[in-house]
């Protein structure tokens, strides 16, 4: 029960997290609110990590490394797809990546029940009737879904290593995530050259983002070492709901009928997927 706990946890503070995020990407930027968030949620893991003052006793917490370049990748790619689509549609594809973990299970070892069968295929089904849209009487793949799939994998891949890297420790786990993602992020700043200033109440939202962002990081690394990777993975990719949901009471955002039918599919194959 606690690792479904802590899992679910995760889930709402990334929900909130890639809603908040996201929304000031809308006139900030995509990279300079990476930057800040990234900078406030490596501050806040480093400093747990301080505090504990107790050095990493196993080499698997490197495999945190991997998780952090498939999901910063992975996070880039929702961040764009949010910024240029509909987040109602974006989040919920997005959050189809719980079938990757499942895919991993099954590769090793792991039986899906039936449930989680017909739960892979709304999935599948519900990404494919959200990522099309009706205007003018022509039918085409909605703005932002092409980073959508993307993120999806991202997301899917980061998993598998970060559910070992966070059985052997979590918050060396974390902190090790958390400094690879920065400097990725740094590195695609420097590249880019985005503006990055951010100044007052602006600062402390984009910062508060990353300090959740860390804290779902945190707790799903801890329920990595009480749970099977097949349903913590799944539970904790969940937030989608609590991102639509904010999506649709904050922006009032409106999808097409078929589309509100592909995410209601999308979001009851994850929850099938975690039965």
């Amino acid at each position: 029960m606690t690792a479904l706990l802590l899992a679910l946890g995760a889930s709402l503070a990334w929900g909130v997290a890639d809603f908040v995020g996201p929304f000031q990407a809308r006139t900030l930027g995509t990279f300079r609110v990476l930057l800040w968030a990234q900078l406030g949620g490596l501050t806040a893991i480093a400093l747990a990590v301080a505090v504990r003052a107790s050095p990493p006793d196993d080499p698997a917490v490197l495999l945190a490394v991997p998780a952090a370049i498939s999901g910063s990748l992975g996070l880039i790619a929702f961040y764009g797809g949010m910024v240029t689509g509909t987040m109602s549609v974006v989040a919920p594809i997005a959050g189809a990546s719980a079938v990757v973990p499942v895919v991993f299970g099954i590769a090793t070892g792991d039986r899906p029940s039936p449930a989680q069968i017909a739960g892979i295929g709304a999935a599948l089904v519900g990404v494919v009737l959200a990522a099309q849209e009706h205007r003018r009487g022509e039918r085409r793949l909605a703005a932002g879904v092409g980073l959508a799939l993307l993120a999806m994998l991202g997301f899917g891949f980061y998993f598998p290593p970060m559910h070992v890297a966070g059985s052997a420790d979590p918050w060396w786990a974390s902190l090790v995530f958390r400094t690879t993602a920065f400097l990725l992020v740094v590195t695609a700043v420097l590249v880019r050259r985005p503006p990055v200033r951010v100044r007052g109440r602006k600062l402390a939202i984009v910062v508060g983002v990353g300090v959740g962002d860390a804290v779902g990081n945190l707790l799903f690394a801890a329920s990595s070492g009480l749970g099977l990777v097949s349903l913590t993975s799944v539970l904790a990719s969940l937030y989608p709901v609590v991102t639509v949901a904010l999506a649709a009471v904050v922006v009032g955002e409106r999808i097409s009928g078929g589309q509100r039918i592909g995410v209601v599919l999308t979001l009851a194959g994850v929850a099938l997927i975690a039965t």
